[in-house]
């Protein structure tokens, strides 16, 4: 008998309970197939499973709860109109103030201002604290001289700047400047002082001189910090204003309040507060949106 032979006669002689145990071990063709590979599961970041609701609407909630509860104690008398006006007369007395004219008027005479200081301010104070952060004899020079002016309240150099520049505009953007510059220097020089050295003598290992590490390695370095201070300086320009205005102004925000303080208007105060609010919520605004472009090439944490 051939070798083919003896296996089929084998194979034939099987039991049926053999052949049944094999035939149910055999490997299925199509489940096989179906196992080649890992089944995929798409990731969904932890951060954008959790955010359900919209982010713009979550922050909402802190102010739309405090208007609220303002209106709420207005209506029921537990805020007397002479301590604080309603939300409602609020709205009413804002409406009735750009009607006439009145508020866009305040408005553009306190930006103008406000700019004209910051950009007084912010020369002074980038300068110094590039010429005190660059060089340690310009630290010798300037800083200690800084350090001592910002230990004075420069609001109470009000007297001195009415002396020296009268009571028309000049005082009033000598306070904002003022306010602006020192903020500016401390951040400027913080940040250039703060730069890595490991970076300043990567730079000179490859063929920068002086200024070119100051271009490229010490500037950029730097440019986080002067955002920061920026955005200081920002809100204290706004609060320079106020006391800026109370000197003898006869137009702008501050004297609008000034002058409801007189007939004790506080739906006019509030609005005028709220100004100075969205004018300094929208200047900020726009100094992160530039953060956000100048310093691309530096990953931050963002929150979870």
């Amino acid at each position: 008998m051939s070798l083919d032979q003896a296996i089929v006669a084998d194979q034939s002689s099987a039991s049926p309970d053999e052949s049944l145990e094999s035939a149910s071990s055999a490997p299925d063709p199509e489940s096989s197939s179906a196992s080649v590979g890992p089944e995929l599961v798409t990731l969904v970041p932890v951060s954008a499973r959790r955010r359900t609701v919209p982010r713009w609407l979550r922050r909402t909630v802190g102010p739309v709860g405090l208007l609220v509860l303002w209106q709420v104690l207005s209506g029921t008398g537990v805020l007397h109109p002479d301590v604080l006006a309603s939300p409602g007369t609020i709205a009413r007395t804002a409406g009735s103030l750009v009607s006439d004219g009145t508020l866009p008027s305040a408005m553009l005479v306190s930006v103008q201002r406000v700019l004209v200081g910051l950009v007084l301010g912010g020369i002074a104070g980038v300068a110094l604290a590039l010429a005190s952060g660059l060089s340690r004899l310009g630290e010798d020079l300037v800083d200690a001289t800084v350090q001592m002016l910002r230990s004075i309240p420069w609001v109470g150099v009000i007297p001195l700047f009415i002396i020296w520049l009268g009571i028309g505009e000049a005082p009033k953007i000598a306070l904002i400047a003022l306010g602006v510059a020192f903020h500016l220097y401390l951040n400027v020089y913080a940040g250039i002082r703060g730069v890595d050295a490991q970076l300043v003598e990567a730079g000179s290992s490859l063929g920068l001189g002086r200024w070119g590490l100051v271009r490229h390695v010490v500037l950029p370095g730097a440019l986080p910090g002067a955002m920061t201070g920026l955005r200081y300086s920002l809100a204290t320009a706004w609060l320079a204003l106020v006391f800026g205005e109370s000197v003898n102004a006869d137009d702008g925000i501050g004297f609008l309040m000034n002058q409801a303080r007189e007939f004790f208007r506080t739906d006019v105060i509030v609005v005028c507060l709220i100004v100075y609010a969205l004018l300094g919520l929208l200047a900020d605004f726009l100094v992160r949106t530039l953060e956000r472009f100048l310093l691309q090439w530096r990953p931050t944490f963002t929150g979870q």
